[in-house]
């Protein structure tokens, strides 16, 4: 979909972090803008700033755990611009800890942002693009859908699961013969705020023990990585640039490109998982 100007981008986890970065370059190349975010206060702020910068923004209040909510955030965007063009399902949360000892609360949670927030937004924008015969879904992903870092298992098993999904979809969508394009964004350390993805923690998801040794190690090394990652503002380019040349792998760390290799290597040598340098392991969630 080369030419964006007019076209409607809704933006799931629009409010900050990559999905913010989108929005802007999505409103620099002339898109009117959607914007959902389950932080109210942020989202409207966000929505606040764009409108002000002259773009053409809806702001719509939306938990992507729930189908119904995502259902009302499109419904929301046909009521104010009769068509969407672009759904980028990027809102995530992290999580992690040794396999064993995740909590069932956190399974939950994380799956229902990171793995059905995916879900609804296919269900409730796929059929939607198929019938305007135009369009493109963005879904975030991360490198860790590509790897399997140690103590990020609900994050990285959603991460895979999103990859997978975007390949089946691109591939489901090429089978029907639906003009309608697909990305799947794989990112490693961004600068965002997702190392502090506890602050949308549900009420009823008890935060794991924040003190035990482990967790500070983790937590410490998480917001370290994030600090010194890269300016959202390039992932945004590359998800403009993305959709406009109907590209599906969207790598922004092609220095992680080696550790891809090996795990593929692993797979079809039949090896045990080659164990990730820390500088190729990649943070916790840089959705948000």
């Amino acid at each position: 979909m080369q030419e964006l100007t007019g076209k409607v981008a809704v933006i799931t986890g629009g409010a900050s972090g990559i999905g913010r970065a989108v929005a802007k370059a999505a409103a620099a190349a002339k898109m009117k803008l959607v914007l959902a975010d389950i932080e109210e206060r942020a989202l409207h702020a966000t929505a606040q700033a764009f409108a002000d910068a002259g773009a053409d923004v809806l702001a719509v209040v939306t938990d992507v755990a729930d189908g119904s909510s995502v259902e009302a955030l499109r419904d929301a965007a046909l009521a104010r611009f009769g068509a969407v063009h672009v759904i980028h399902n990027n809102a995530g949360v992290g999580g992690g800890g040794p396999i064993w000892a995740v909590s069932e609360a956190d399974w939950r949670w994380v799956l229902g942002v990171n793995l059905w927030g995916v879900i609804h937004g296919m269900r409730a924008f796929v059929p939607l693009l198929i019938e305007q015969g135009e369009g493109h879904v963005v879904n975030t992903a991360s490198l860790a859908g590509l790897l399997s870092p140690a103590f990020l298992g609900p994050y990285s098993a959603t991460k895979h699961a999103v990859v997978a999904m975007s390949e089946i979809l691109y591939r489901d969508l090429a089978f029907t013969g639906a003009k309608v394009g697909v990305s799947v964004l794989c990112p490693a350390y961004v600068r965002t705020g997702i190392a502090e993805f506890e602050r949308n923690r549900p009420d009823w998801a008890p935060a794991p023990d924040a003190a035990s040794p482990l967790n500070v190690r983790i937590r410490e090394r998480s917001r370290q990585l994030v600090a010194d990652g890269i300016d959202a503002s390039i992932v945004a380019d590359a998800v403009i640039d993305a959709i406009r040349t109907n590209r599906f792998y969207v790598i922004t760390h092609s220095e992680h490109n080696v550790a891809i290799e090996i795990r593929m290597r692993d797979i079809l040598d039949g090896r045990s998982p080659t164990p990730l340098e820390p500088a190729q392991a990649p943070a916790p969630a840089p959705s948000l």
